[in-house]
């Protein structure tokens, strides 16, 4: 398990080269994504899915901005998907990982009907980098964490993160 999301880490520092923000990113929202993931509870193949969908999740950028000059959350759930399951499908990863990791990549905007531990971890874990990446204002925050978070090592890490009360 550990080569080969060590071998997809490489592979997503090298279609993101040249932009260390995105990097940084994607390895940010994987650290979060298996922490939270470890502390709820998740082994084995579901923890492995999550993490490979961590550091995909933002695959369908580059292709976006490519194709359309402007990269958003429906692009990249529209064009993030086949890239995943490409890349994933290349390395050796299990065609039903591939698939759940691919599939989570096309809904990890869309924040309404979560299902699985997975898919609601990496929302999680992907809210709480792009909070501070932008840096949000503690009423967004709040009222982010009250909508989207529902795990406890989640909300706990929201809460801790921002100073939040």
């Amino acid at each position: 398990m550990t080569d080969r999301l060590d071998t997809l880490l490489g592979a997503m520092i090298a279609h993101n080269a040249g932009d260390p923000k995105r990097i940084q990113h994607f390895i940010k929202v994987h650290a979060l994504a298996r922490y939270i993931g470890l502390e709820e509870g998740l082994t084995g193949a579901e923890l492995e899915t999550l993490e490979a969908a961590a550091y995909v999740h933002d695959i369908g950028i580059r292709l976006a901005e490519k194709q359309y000059g402007y990269s958003n959350g429906r692009l990249q759930e529209e064009l993030g998907p086949p890239a995943a399951e490409e890349l994933l499908s290349r390395l050796g990863f299990p065609e039903d990982l591939t698939r759940r990791a691919a599939w989570l990549v096309g809904r990890h905007h869309t924040y309404s009907g979560i299902r699985g531990a997975d898919y609601r971890i990496l929302v999680e874990a992907d809210f709480l980098v792009n909070l501070f990446e932008k840096n949000a204002p503690r009423e967004e925050i709040e009222a982010v964490r009250e909508r989207i978070f529902r795990t406890e090592t989640g909300r706990e890490l929201c809460r801790t993160m921002f100073g939040l009360d």
